[in-house]
């Protein structure tokens, strides 16, 4: 038994490809007639002209989206939180995010709650 060369094998294997490819436009050409069918059937039903629905599309095209999503900040972007404890004496200050700075710990330690350290808003 002859082996099939690399160039045989690809023109055979080419030839395969345009079948199919024939065959699954032919399928498509199939599933698409009835719906055509039925959106011309609806468009005489509601007087509906082919300008109206090229004048829908091209609206469609032009008009942006009513909402859009939030944006995200940019990669390495931070936001910057304000601070919401500080140390009475040292004026060390923590935002209240992430692990608690020593001060804060010692503190607690001690007995004094972490309200007493809350920064209190400018009346």
């Amino acid at each position: 038994m002859a082996r099939s060369s690399y160039a045989t094998q690809k023109t055979r294997l080419e030839k395969e490809k345009a079948k199919i490819e024939k065959q699954l436009q032919s399928l498509q050409a199939k599933q698409r007639k009835p719906v055509i069918t039925s959106i011309v059937r609806s468009m005489r039903d509601y007087g509906i002209t082919p300008e109206e629905i090229l004048a829908a599309f091209d609206r469609k095209k032009t008009s942006k989206p009513t909402t859009s999503a939030p944006r995200k900040p940019a990669a390495g972007a931070k936001r910057v939180v304000p601070p919401k404890y500080r140390h009475p004496e040292t004026h060390a200050e923590w935002t209240g995010r992430g692990k608690p700075p020593r001060w804060v710990s010692d503190a607690e330690a001690a007995g004094t709650p972490r309200e007493a350290f809350l920064i209190k808003p400018a009346a």
